[in-house]
């Protein structure tokens, strides 16, 4: 008998006790700086036992102007904005050079939160690029230096061979430059940070930046 969706969807629950604790979000108490109240977040997640807290949703826009979106990795967060990573020839670094404003999402199901950042882009030199890729696992640069990203893939016998080809030279030259690949940041205009709540009361706090600092405001769920 074929899975029915439905049935499937009414069966599951959301933010099941079990796994789930929702803290009190006192918005109050907030730090001035998202970053800050970000990096409290991020190591709640990872004591809360979140198992890719580092995750998150990327989305961009393409020249025709059509919404996009994927799954990337956090590589820092601090004053000069959220970084993540991807070759520049990809199709999301395609979009980015078309428009460079984008989103990104986060989403820990272990405590009921969100954090949402958008704004405009940039790219960082090619050498931070580089030492950031550098600094990453042997198999993160095999994968830079399989390049091709979002490309049409002829066959799996083809991957098979230009990715073997690549862990290869990853191995025997930890330092192989992948000329493509980009460091880039977000220097977000807007933070969101949304804390759930059992009686669905959830507790949405913004910040916005301005001229000179960030203004804070509540928003209803």
């Amino acid at each position: 008998m074929a899975t029915d969706l439905h049935e499937l969807l009414r069966s599951l629950r959301v933010w099941d006790p079990e796994v789930t604790g929702l803290p009190p979000f006192d918005t109050a108490r907030a730090p001035g700086d998202p970053v800050d109240l970000f990096t409290a977040w991020f190591a709640e997640a990872v004591a809360a036992g979140e198992r890719e807290p580092h995750t998150m949703t990327l989305a961009t826009a393409g020249e025709d102007g059509l919404p996009d979106a994927r799954i990337v990795i956090l590589h820092g967060a601090d004053a000069t904005g959220w970084a993540f990573a991807t070759h520049a020839t990809s199709r999301k670094g395609r979009q980015l050079a078309a428009r460079p404003y984008a989103a990104l999402t986060f989403y820990w199901p272990r405590l009921g939160r969100q954090v949402r950042v958008r704004g405009p882009v940039t790219s960082a030199p090619s050498e931070e690029s580089q030492a950031d890729l550098h600094a990453r696992s042997t198999g993160a640069l095999a994968a830079a230096l399989t390049g091709r990203q979002s490309e049409a893939l002829t066959s799996p016998e083809e991957l098979a061979r230009v990715s073997q080809e690549a862990w290869d030279e990853a191995r025997r030259n930890p330092t192989a430059p992948s000329p493509t690949w980009t460091l880039y940041r977000l220097r977000p205009d807007e933070v969101e940070f949304f804390q759930g709540d059992e009686r669905r009361r959830h507790v949405r706090l913004r910040y916005r930046r301005t001229a000179s600092d960030w203004e804070r405001g509540l928003l209803w769920p």
